[in-house]
């Protein structure tokens, strides 16, 4: 049997996933609540396995996944008035775990586990969960520009790409590159934005310009990540792509910054 290579799974694992997503998309509702419980507990597990690989620290990865999962399921208009409430009781079962650990292994506990499960509570659950406040199109429109972005980084990085941005942290990524993620990102958020959006042509080139910045600012912090931990992907799980955090790097930033843009000047 024929095996492919690398980049033909990445291509393939691609064609597989974008009917998926649109059939989420279209489904609305809890097909969207459900993938985004999916997405937060896989890529919670390849978070805090940077911090405790294999089964090391099981209970601390079960309860984090636990508690994103209760995050992501609660209604939107309850987190919003219960925001401040949430973030506080959040510490104090993180702060809870600490006291537990310390009771029984006190030569090993540390503060810092409580604070790393806080931390991907943050990175991955709490930034899905923006997805909740975009319509249909506001979805397609985070997800083709995170999708540009990376993409277009990528082949043309692949294809001229010689003068590294920043080698300390991600050693394959050049400025060609990236200007051709900016350009592709900016393209397409323009043409979606001059058929769903309401204002002028150029502030849709300003929004793209920012996402693209935002997905590969996304981009370089996971892979500051991977490197730390001395990994080559966050996981398997995708094939020709790595893990599902290689995957959405870059939106667990872009969403947000998407979200301010829109907060500050509504264009859709």
């Amino acid at each position: 049997m024929k095996s492919f290579s690398a980049h033909q799974k990445r291509i393939i694992t691609a064609l597989i996933l974008i009917p998926v997503l649109g059939l989420i998309i279209f489904t609305g509702g809890q097909a969207i609540n459900l993938a985004l419980v999916v997405v937060s507990a896989l890529g919670l597990w390849e978070f805090y396995s940077f911090f405790w690989p294999g089964k090391e620290k099981f209970f601390f990865k079960f309860f984090g996944i636990t508690l994103g999962t209760v995050f992501i399921l609660l209604p939107w208009t309850w987190l919003v008035n219960h925001a401040l409430l949430i973030v506080i009781i959040s510490f104090w079962l993180l702060c809870l775990c600490f006291l537990v650990q310390f009771s029984l292994i006190q030569d090993k506990a540390s503060f810092f586990d409580s604070l790393i499960i806080f931390a991907g509570l943050f990175y991955l659950p709490f930034a899905l969960k923006l997805f909740i406040r975009l319509s249909p199109q506001e979805i397609v429109l985070v997800l083709l520009a995170t999708f540009a972005s990376d993409t277009g980084a990528y082949y043309v990085g692949s294809w001229k790409g010689k003068r590294k941005i920043w080698p300390q942290i991600s050693p394959k990524k050049t400025w060609l590159g990236s200007i051709g993620g900016l350009i592709l990102c900016t393209l397409i958020t323009l043409g979606l934005g001059l058929t769903w959006g309401k204002d002028i042509w150029w502030a849709y080139l300003i929004l793209g310009f920012i996402l693209s910045l935002a997905a590969q600012l996304g981009d370089f912090f996971e892979s500051a990540l991977k490197r730390w931990a001395r990994v080559k992907d966050s996981g398997r799980l995708l094939p020709g792509h790595g893990g599902i955090l290689d995957r959405i790097d870059s939106l667990l930033l872009l969403l947000p910054v998407y979200i301010i843009s829109q907060e500050i000047y509504p264009m859709f």
